[in-house]
């Protein structure tokens, strides 16, 4: 398969008041070891910050927004589009494009920023992964800022684990527009290589990211947070059903099959036949190899699949 290898400082206000005494001054200093009072009318305020909102406004995803988004890592064609030229071009490009799938509501533009990167050679700590720069991820945080959009970070776990990989980058995750996307076909065990075998998770396992980034959400009073699966084939995800529901946390399962349209739609109905009914579907579609098979599904077409993606994205 080709396609290898994304303060509010608080000020504080302190306020003095002077005071004024009853009693005339003699002209001596008697400042030493006086109290300071405060003036029986007076009040000190402060306010409270307004709770973040996603970049086009309320704290809840759907049903007000459809998610439309590219992928991809910078200087990689082969990994997706979003890593073709110009950064904000792509994702003006992508905005455009979105018009088509969004359906009558409001799109949501998303980058989907390979951040944790699988490959083929162990490494040094042997882990067959790589993770882009912190600035990287800024630079695409600031387009997704500069479009009003957000920045999910695809994770490609190779041989570590999805909540080890997710927390590294909580920097990044504590901020209101930034999600993840999990990628359980490069999460490959001991004496595997990626490429070579589809690499599976379970639901236990994504249910684990999930509640991190619940109490990441609550802790930091943050608008819903969008966490996506990927899931190619029904073997890469196993009881699913662990996968739970979570306060403040958009669980989207994105089908990723490649092939003509029926293809597609046939990967699509048996992939979510064990979706939880409390996960949105999201669908993913292949700019190059989509069109090796055929034209490239329409909008109208992909918003007729049952049950309508709430998620497509372009790679």
């Amino acid at each position: 398969m080709p396609r290898f290898f994304a303060v509010v400082c608080a000020a504080v206000l302190l306020a003095g008041c002077s005071t004024s005494s009853s009693e005339p001054s003699d002209g001596t200093d008697n400042s030493a070891g006086s109290k300071v009072a405060v003036q029986d009318d007076a009040e000190v305020t402060t306010e409270a910050p307004e709770p973040a909102e996603l970049p086009r406004g309320g704290r809840e995803i759907f049903p007000d927004y459809r998610l439309f988004g590219y992928s991809g890592a910078p200087g990689s064609e082969a990994l997706g589009r979003l890593g073709i030229g110009d950064l904000d071009e792509r994702v003006v490009e992508m905005e455009e494009r979105g018009e088509e799938f969004a359906g009558g509501r409001e799109q949501l533009p998303t980058l989907e920023l390979i951040a944790t990167i699988v490959h083929p050679v162990a490494g040094d700590d042997g882990m067959f992964r790589t993770r882009v720069s912190d600035e990287v991820v800024q630079d695409y945080l600031d387009a997704a800022r500069r479009h009003d959009g957000i920045l999910l970070l695809n994770i490609q776990p190779g041989r570590g684990d999805f909540i080890d990989e997710v927390k590294y980058w909580e920097e990044f995750l504590v901020e209101p527009d930034v999600g993840v996307a999990l990628d359980p076909e490069w999460a490959i065990d001991e004496g595997q290589i990626p490429g070579q075998v589809y690499g599976r998770t379970t639901g236990a396992e994504l249910d684990e990211v999930a509640v991190y980034l619940e109490d990441l959400v609550a802790e930091n009073d943050l608008p819903e947070k969008v966490m996506v699966y990927h899931q190619v084939h029904v073997g890469v995800v196993e009881n699913e059903d662990d996968l739970k529901e979570h306060d403040g946390v958009v669980l989207i399962k994105s089908v990723d099959g490649i092939g003509d349209a029926q293809s597609k739609i046939d990967t699509y109905n048996v992939v979510n036949e064990n979706k939880p009914p409390h996960v949105y579907a999201g669908f993913k579609l292949f700019y190059e190899e989509d069109a090796e098979y055929g034209p490239i599904m329409t909008g109208t077409e992909v918003l007729g699949l049952t049950p309508e993606p709430e998620y497509i994205l372009f790679e």
